[in-house]
């Protein structure tokens, strides 16, 4: 495990997205990656669409999404596709044939289409304050859990519902990626930025491997990077 304490948001996803863009540039045969939504990695594609967009030698990268939360009364991307589609997919000008959406549909066939194409080269992974990672929610996922329906409690389901307008919208579970099917990816990038991470970074990279703060396998893998700003690192040997 590699630890990159960098001094503030920007520089860590500058340096988030070109340890990334080393990943697609790596070979020239397809190169699967999968990315995180929500506010952390901001910055990581602020930086990526300029390098992604337009570069006709980056059109062997493809890109998934490694956990999803659908909605009820419509037929349309989740939230996840949702956010991913307007902070990068869109701005970099990505072909649709290069996104390969993860969904309620077809979560039971992905880890075979995966496999398939040749393995995830990387995953771009965030912390949640409660040591979530993609849907590996605490004490809702086996270490052995491949991508899975995970169902969800009246009290995740309330926070999930501000992700919403219309809050009929709001299902009872979400699909993600779990711990087996993480691992299996080649590479890990964890980033995390400012200080309401602080106490949940340092129980991550100080505390043990537990299922009340899911993140803490991923210390597990063989080749894993973790790159923070000064504010979420500022707890860190205290």
């Amino acid at each position: 495990m590699r630890v990159i304490i960098t001094k503030n948001e920007q520089e860590m996803g500058k340096l988030a997205g070109q340890y990334l863009l080393g990943v697609m540039l790596s070979k020239q045969d397809r190169v699967n990656v999968s990315i995180t939504a929500g506010k952390t990695p901001k910055e990581v594609y602020k930086y990526l669409i300029e390098e992604v967009k337009g570069k006709e030698y980056l059109r062997h990268v493809h890109y998934y999404n490694f956990d999803e939360i659908p909605y009820v009364t419509e037929d349309k991307p989740g939230v996840t596709m949702r956010d991913l589609t307007k902070m990068f997919f869109a701005p970099a000008e990505i072909d649709k044939e290069n996104i390969h959406p993860l969904s309620e549909h077809n979560y039971a066939e992905q880890d075979e289409k995966i496999a398939n194409a040749g393995g995830l080269e990387c995953m771009l992974l965030g912390i949640g304050v409660d040591g979530h990672y993609c849907g590996n929610l605490p004490e809702t996922t086996k270490y052995e859990d491949k991508t899975v329906k995970v169902m969800f409690t009246p009290a995740i389901k309330e926070r999930v519902s501000v992700l919403y307008e219309n809050k009929e919208e709001v299902p009872d579970y979400h699909v993600t990626m779990g711990p087996t099917s993480v691992m299996a990816a080649r590479q890990l990038i964890l980033i995390a930025n400012g200080k309401h991470k602080a106490e949940i970074v340092k129980e991550f990279l100080e505390g043990e491997i537990s299922r009340k703060y899911p993140a803490t396998i991923l210390k597990m893998h063989p080749n894993l990077t973790v790159i923070l700003d000064e504010d979420a690192a500022s707890l860190l040997g205290k």
